[in-house]
């Protein structure tokens, strides 16, 4: 179950979602057909003319797909895993590569991850993109560049960032990247290391705030710290994947991977420590505590925590009135219980949970609103969808 701190109230509603029949060809019992409708309450029937969400697959095919990002001429710009950065046209999704990407390794967790859209992209055409590179020694980390995007090309490619330092370990390299206020925010998990979480001299289990060309700021809260790296801006976090700014107080939030139980929702403050590995609400692999329990002085807790884990990927926020009764939801996408958890704002944070597609069985890897106002997901490992309303 999701467990919210005790000021806050928690409402769980059941998500019924029928399959519609399938036509034509047979597909395999675990697909799910191309359009289904979504149910976000437990009313197993619904009056006539109620409005109702529909999932509609929109792309297909796609290779691990892991982050996307709207242009303003309404394409999507979509990572995949492999290495890939493919256009999809916002008018028939016809799927475009693009050239000039640069070099990835994909290993284990790793590989091509999070694209940026900068928000003057009309005038500077400025892409950023999130990956993994390898060192002579065959160890991993992630690395940040920018480009520009001319046509279906990247040129002028830089590289602004490298979490120091590099690993065998093949897993929580972070990776999601935001842009606020003319900074660049990063993440960059523990990398298998936990224990480097709680340390400044590592980029590890860290969140970076970097200007946007790659230079540190100078009122980033460990710069002049004996020890202590100058880009970090938080610490303390596991395997942070997801991240967005609340669209009124203009805060950051983060989620992140617990271990078994215990992924997190955290809204950042500069120099925070997030407990991990000393607190968490999660436990090893197999069962026996990590740290010295769930809270301690000097550590931020979680605004939401999930026991057992939903594997949360990115979250976005929605404000607008396409979808009845959201306004204003937080949208966090699940990996492992395969579902978008829907978490209304209210005056104290964050108020009552509810699942969409929870039965659809498809991992959810990025939420993001697009210019249209609708929802729009990468899922299953290959499909982009958009959530319509109808009657």
């Amino acid at each position: 179950m999701t467990y919210l701190p005790t000021t806050l109230r928690l409402s769980l509603l059941a998500v019924a979602v029928a399959l519609l029949p399938a036509c034509g060809a047979t597909r395999p019992v675990d697909e799910p057909p191309p359009v289904a409708p979504v149910h976000e309450s437990n009313v197993e029937s619904e009056a006539p003319g109620e409005a109702r969400l529909q999932m509609v697959t929109l792309v297909g095919g796609l290779d691990e797909p892991w982050g996307m990002d709207f242009l303003p001429d309404g394409d999507l710009l979509i990572t995949e895993q492999g290495g890939a950065l493919k256009r999809v046209a916002g008018s028939d999704y016809a799927v475009t590569a693009i050239s000039g990407v640069p070099a990835s390794v994909q290993a284990g967790q790793g590989g091509l991850m999070d694209v940026l859209v900068h928000p003057d992209f009309a005038s500077n055409g400025l892409v950023y993109l999130s990956y993994t590179v390898a060192d002579d020694s065959n160890r991993y980390s992630t690395r940040v560049s920018r480009a520009r995007l001319e046509g279906d090309a990247l040129v002028d490619v830089e590289e602004l960032f490298t979490a120091q330092p590099f690993f065998k370990q093949r897993r929580h390299f972070g990776s999601r990247l935001l842009l606020a206020e003319g900074y660049l925010y990063l993440t960059v998990g523990d990398r298998g290391n936990r224990d480097l979480a709680q340390r400044l001299d590592s980029h590890n289990g860290k969140v970076m705030r970097l200007y946007e060309d790659g230079r540190v700021p100078e009122d980033n809260p460990f710069v002049g710290t004996d020890g202590a790296l100058p880009e970090i801006w938080t610490y303390g976090h596991r395997n942070p994947q997801g991240m967005a700014r609340h669209p009124v107080d203009g805060s950051i939030w983060v989620t992140e991977h617990g271990p078994q139980g215990g992924d997190e929702l955290n809204v950042l403050k500069a120099g925070a420590n997030y407990g991990w590995p000393v607190v968490t609400y999660g436990e090893e692999y197999g069962g026996g505590q990590i740290g010295e329990g769930t809270h301690l002085e000097g550590t931020r807790q979680p605004l939401v925590y999930w026991v057992p884990s939903i594997g949360t990927g990115n979250l976005t926020f929605y404000t607008g009135d396409i979808y009845p009764d959201w306004q204003p939801s937080a949208l966090v996408s699940g990996l492992k219980l395969t579902r978008i958890s829907r978490l209304e704002l209210d005056a104290d944070g964050v108020g009552s949970e509810t699942r969409l597609l929870a039965n659809l069985g498809m991992r959810i890897r990025d939420v993001e609103i697009g210019p249209d106002g609708k929802l729009y997901a990468l899922a299953g490992g290959a499909r982009l969808i958009r959530l319509d309303v109808g009657r």
